[in-house]
């Protein structure tokens, strides 16, 4: 309100948007002026399409009884109808970097008057590679402006950007940087890779889901759980950089109304995704980037809200999981630590908790050393990459190991070569670990 330069840290989910939206719209209102032609008094720089089109949302919203024009600047459709809008001079544009510099290299927009630079999410404008249209923008701003930059983490790199962009900066911390809402109940799961799209479908159905987003690492990954969901009975969309921004948005807004209920998305919804309800966040892939954690956890227990966050962890992610829980500076407790799923009819499926059921017998199958299934023939490929399984995937817990017998032997129960005693949809054995 004075008209220092800010930088804002808060935990996702706390309202960062009306933190700086609010403030303007009352500044704007307060200096009524008619912006220039193909300029803007305001330019809020975000990251991702679907958070640009939330916070025009945002202000058009809190503005609606404000005679306050706004426009929205975003890639993957046409660019005539913003510069149409832009025109006759707006007084709050909503943008991402790449179209926004489009605009400006086709002389469209000039950004010479702009009175208000707003950076969202600007740790995650890093991490996307922005950082030098983030420089090219600044260039062409005037030096005698106000900037605020937001975000829920400040590593190094975006501490380094804010001192050469803001000017004797008033530093808001609302909470620890990197601190997860407190109404998140957290959980790890450890299995192996292959076994992950099983547990996923175990996960969803034992748990009392109302919207659950389910985070990967890759597009095509995306793809490949909504065809597994799909394949065990379980509605499901994905959203990610390859869709096309109708797709997105009929995606999203499908997401939205509930005719959706299960949506698996790449980063790109890590933050833009604000919508009520999700009870469930499920990292389906871990993130490498330990402060996406915090991002992707924080689509659930919204204003006050509460939620559960799961996370299934193989051998190759421990190393991801420890830089998790020392940003966040808490141990993520494990509730589950199978490594395949159990076989269960529909009503018998794994409870809330995550425990393995007991069979027709009452005896948990993974206790079944005399009785169990048998063991694939021994070779000497078999025995090496067998090592390689044991050491990958060795339990955390020693009283697990005690309940489910030697490793080994848990470990071809599962991987049954005649198919018998496995759980449905998980992978048969192929004579080497794919997790190796």
């Amino acid at each position: 309100m004075s008209g220092r330069d800010v930088i804002g840290i808060a935990q996702t989910g706390t309202g960062k948007t009306a933190a700086f939206a609010l403030p303007i719209l009352h500044r704007l209102t307060a200096n009524p002026r008619s912006a220039e032609r193909k300029s803007c008094r305001v330019l809020v720089l975000s990251p991702t399409r679907e958070l640009s089109g939330q916070i025009l949302d945002n202000f058009r919203a809190y503005g609606r009884h404000l005679r306050v024009r706004s426009a929205l600047a975003i890639g993957g459709v046409p660019m005539g109808g913003q510069v149409r809008a832009l025109f006759d001079g707006i007084d709050v544009l909503v943008a991402t970097p790449g179209r926004l510099l489009d605009l400006v290299q086709s002389n469209a927009l000039r950004l010479g008057s702009v009175e208000c630079f707003v950076l969202d999410e600007a740790d995650r404008m890093l991490d996307m590679g922005f950082i030098n249209d983030i420089r090219k923008i600044v260039a062409k701003l005037p030096a005698q402006r106000q900037t605020l930059m937001f975000s829920a983490t400040m590593p190094r790199a975006i501490a380094e950007l804010a001192g050469q962009m803001l000017r004797d900066p008033v530093k808001v911390a609302v909470a620890p940087v990197a601190t997860t809402v407190e109404r998140v109940e957290q959980r790890i799961i450890f299995v192996d890779r292959a076994a992950k799209p099983a547990i996923l479908v175990d996960v969803l159905r034992g748990e009392a889901v109302d919207r659950v987003l389910v985070f990967t690492r890759t597009k095509h990954g995306a793809d490949k759980v909504v065809r597994r969901l799909v394949q065990s009975g379980i509605a499901a969309e994905a959203i990610h950089g390859n869709k096309s921004q109708g797709q997105r948005e009929r995606v999203l807004a499908a997401f939205r109304n509930g005719k959706v209920k299960t949506l698996v998305a790449t980063d790109i919804a890590a933050r833009g995704i604000d919508v009520d309800g999700i009870s469930h966040v499920v990292n389906f892939d871990l993130p490498n980037v330990p402060e996406t954690y915090v991002h992707r956890i924080g689509r659930t227990a919204r204003a006050g809200a509460g939620g559960i966050a799961i996370s299934l962890c193989d051998g190759e992610e421990r190393a991801f999981l420890r830089d998790i829980e020392k940003l966040i500076r808490i141990s993520i407790p494990s509730s589950d630590k199978r490594s395949q799923p159990h076989r269960a009819e529909p009503s018998t499926a794994n409870n809330a908790a995550g425990r393995p059921q007991a069979d027709r017998g009452g005896k948990q199958r993974h206790s079944q050393r005399g009785n169990g299934p048998r063991k694939p023939q021994r070779n000497h490929q078999h025995s090496r990459d067998h090592q390689k399984s044991r050491d990958h995937q060795q339990p955390r817990d020693h009283q697990q190991s005690r309940d489910t017998g030697i490793a080994s032997v848990a470990f071809l129960h599962r991987n049954d070569p005649a198919g018998r005693g496995e759980a449905q949809g998980a992978p048969r054995w192929t004579g080497r670990s794919r997790g190796s």
